[in-house]
């Protein structure tokens, strides 16, 4: 299934996608795409839901963030080869985490904001798991029936606030707008394998990113089985994997968003999204 969340923002309603990819509205099914949807029988409850027989939303409706209600957001940085060559860094021996404050996750095309004092407002596509059960130190062999999911991220970030100063990652991913979430929650038994999706990100029509998730250093099992380790998952949380090279940070001389830039970016059956740049 294609999970999605409709309407204008703080009164999103759920739906899904159809076979012809129309938007079909879930609310006499269920109160939200929330934590509480997202285990096995719940979502195999809304699996055997007839959606022709669902009510059809207009098109052109927003879309809001594929889940409500996200516990955590959970990041992974360098976790790819080639985007630890272009940021000059060693190769981690184990996965580097930190948190994205949930207040900026936005809907797949709300607009980027650049907060003031903001300057080098960068881009990173980036595939999102998403919870579906608890997880505390599971085994990597059992961690992919603990996802619900998988969604597009785009880690927007400054970077001046992340390496600059004191150096504070979460400062710098954290500001309001800068966690795009969706289209869709592409529910897991649609994803043969995580480690085979293309990833792509373009701005103002010219590619900056196009690689694959074949090229993380540490897979979605490996990375779910370590970060339950050290917190326990739970339903809703999302843990965004890490970006592939061609960022603005690694371009030659290096390139930041500013007001009027269109970003577009997309993962293999998990859709697209598109931001438009603006200044507060």
């Amino acid at each position: 299934m294609k999970l999605i969340r409709f309407g204008g923002e703080g009164f999103e309603r759920p739906g899904l996608l159809d076979s012809q990819g129309r938007v079909r509205d879930l609310s006499g099914a269920i109160r939200d795409i929330s934590p509480g949807a997202l285990n096995p029988v719940s979502l195999g409850q809304l699996a055997s839901i007839s959606a022709e027989k669902l009510p059809l939303v207009p098109s052109g409706a927003r879309l809001g963030p594929c889940v409500a209600d996200v516990g955590k957001f959970i990041c992974v940085g360098l976790n790819y080869l080639d985007h630890v060559a272009e940021a000059g860094a060693a190769v981690p021996s184990e996965p580097i985490l930190f948190m994205k404050a949930t207040s900026s996750i936005t809907g797949p095309c709300d607009g980027i904001v650049i907060p003031p004092g903001a300057s080098m407002v960068d881009w990173e596509v980036e595939l999102g798991v998403v919870m579906g059960t608890l997880a505390k130190n599971v085994p990597v062999s059992d961690a992919l029936s603990h996802v619900a999911g998988y969604c597009v991220v785009n880690d927007v970030s400054d970077r001046g606030w992340q390496l600059q100063g004191t150096g504070q990652w979460v400062k710098g991913k954290s500001a309001d707008t800068f966690g795009p979430i969706g289209p869709w929650l592409v529910t897991r038994d649609e994803i043969d394998d995580p480690q085979k999706l293309n990833l792509r990100l373009s701005v103002n029509g010219i590619t900056r990113q196009n690689s694959s998730t074949a090229r993380m250093i540490f897979p979605v099992n490996a990375l779910i089985s370590y970060i339950s380790k050290f917190m326990t998952l739970l339903p809703g949380d999302i843990i965004a994997t890490g970006t592939p090279p061609g960022v603005g940070l690694g371009a030659k001389p290096p390139c930041y968003l500013k007001p009027g830039d269109v970003v577009k970016l997309g993962i293999e059956g998990l859709g697209e999204q598109c931001q438009a740049v603006t200044a507060p």
